[in-house]
């Protein structure tokens, strides 16, 4: 219920694309589930989106990112999936590796070897291919629409 809620969770996202179209989704275990999300993170209290985007970048890739345009910040109420007593805002951002990948990409979802809360892959996938449906939560898979709308479906 709207009236339960009292405070906002505000998550920043990269969106990476490379040569071929092809944008960077992360397969992730946490909170005991199977999650396919852009790669990103939750803002802490004393940083800016872009500084959250750049320190989840190296918390999560081991490398830096740069952060180019802002693409999107969710503009409708969505509540959180696992904290009953919050908004959730999210923001996404173009961004580009500063130097080359140094993680490893998978061609396979889920690709770690044991599957245990903080287990991430990374693939890419081809935007042409991706469908919103292939993400987990709301905000991505409008994410997904507003880049196939945008960019197109080729």
């Amino acid at each position: 219920m709207i009236s339960d809620i009292n405070r906002y969770i505000i998550r920043v996202y990269a969106l990476i694309f490379n040569s071929n179209k092809d944008v960077l989704i992360s397969d992730e275990y946490q909170l005991d589930m199977r999650m396919t999300k852009f790669p990103g993170g939750g803002m802490e209290f004393g940083e800016g989106p872009v500084d959250c985007l750049k320190r989840e970048a190296v918390e999560e890739f081991g490398q830096k990112i740069k952060v180019l345009d802002h693409f999107y910040t969710t503009d409708y109420f969505q509540p959180t999936q696992f904290f009953p007593d919050a908004q959730l805002i999210s923001i996404y951002y173009f961004a580009e590796f500063i130097s080359p990948i140094q993680f490893k990409i998978s061609n396979n979802p889920f690709n770690f070897e044991v599957e245990r809360n903080g287990s991430q892959s990374f693939r890419w996938k081809n935007l042409s291919q991706l469908q919103p449906n292939d993400m987990t939560f709301p905000v991505d898979k409008k994410v997904v629409q507003l880049l196939k709308e945008r960019y197109g479906n080729d």
